[in-house]
């Protein structure tokens, strides 16, 4: 399965159409039921990551021998009950993987478990983070995958793992950050609804950061009502070590060749009319031979969807690669075809 093979109807193929589905209820909801009818075993973890602490959740479906472990990132704002996470989870639980879903600082309910905020340049916590779960799964092949920033951070991690004593044998990622500056553009210049959601959910994030560390938050009602140029700026003298806003943006950029010497294996799927990363980021995109970048006409932001009961062809497009890289290693194919997987 490739980008080539996404053909979503012709109602369904506008950009803000996909992007705004892909969020809604109906498919979180969907997400939800599908999940629980497969009534996975589910295990919270609090994973040690340096000074910090991460929530995990570890899924496994009964009487099932795992093949592999994925681990999954959720985007910015999002959680392990984001949909997509849900979606994706639940094709590769039916694959015969273990999930783990593994939540950045701040995001879902962990605001009180660490005193200082999230920002997207802690990439050394969830290395550290992604190492304490595989201590306690061993002995089985790991892949990671991740959208939007957590696609950004899954190929982060994957750079970072050779040398953390990480074991990743493949990375997938679907519509990546790949520099925090043309993102940042896009929301600014792009629709004003994009820029609307992304704020009303991170003002309600500090929030809960202040409501359970008020000696060390506070935020006014000038500062939150900033725009997200301007509250990142703020947020970055405040809480980060980085000269300047755009220091801080590059930090976490994957752009031009910062991927060139990628050692893991790694699939990474976006849409040319994805509303949010800007796809002129991706073709300038210098990438190892064993990268594989797909490129699709249509499917939004992290939207892919295929029908109107809004299924998605990303989470599948996962499972597909995590299967082949597992018939790889087996030395023998390995697609849905041929273990069954529809």
């Amino acid at each position: 399965m490739s980008a080539a093979d996404y053909r979503p109807p012709a109602w369904l193929r506008n950009g803000h159409l996909q992007s705004l589905l892909s969020a809604a209820p109906p498919r979180r909801i969907a997400g939800e039921r599908a999940l629980a009818r497969l009534a996975p075993q589910v295990e919270e973890w609090r994973l040690p990551a340096g000074e910090a602490v991460l929530q995990a959740f570890h899924l496994r479906l009964p009487g099932h021998g795992p093949r592999a472990v994925a681990l999954l990132f959720h985007g910015w704002e999002g959680s392990h009950r984001s949909s997509y996470v849900r979606h994706t989870t639940r094709q590769l639980l039916e694959a015969g993987f273990e999930v783990v879903q593994l939540n950045f600082r701040d995001h879902g309910d962990t605001h009180h478990l660490n005193p200082e905020p999230f920002h997207s340049c802690r990439l050394e916590e969830v290395v550290l983070a992604a190492k304490a779960a595989q201590a306690r799964l061993p002995g089985r092949p790991w892949m990671a995958a991740g959208f939007s920033l957590g696609g950004n951070f899954a190929l982060r991690v994957a750079r970072a793992a050779p040398a953390a004593g990480l074991r990743l044998a493949h990375v997938a990622a679907v519509c990546p950050v790949v520099h925090g500056e043309s993102g940042l553009r896009a929301l600014e210049t792009g629709l004003p609804l994009y820029h609307w959601y992304f704020m009303r959910k991170w003002r309600r994030s500090l929030v809960l950061k202040q409501r359970h560390f008020p000696e060390r938050h506070r935020f006014s009602p000038a500062e939150l009502g900033r725009d997200m140029r301007s509250l990142t700026r703020y947020l970055v003298a405040q809480y980060t070590e980085f000269p300047s806003l755009e220091a801080y943006l590059d930090g976490y950029a994957i752009a031009g060749d910062r991927l060139s010497d990628l050692a893991v294996p790694a699939s990474i799927l976006t849409a040319a009319d994805d509303p949010v990363i800007p796809v002129a980021d991706f073709h300038a995109l210098r990438l190892p031979p064993s990268a594989r970048l797909e490129i699709s006409p249509y499917g939004g932001h992290c939207g892919f969807l295929l029908n109107a009961a809004l299924e998605g062809f990303a989470e599948r497009w996962i499972r597909d690669r995590f299967l082949a890289a597992l018939g790889q290693a087996a030395g023998q194919p390995a697609d849905a075809a041929t273990l069954g997987v529809s």
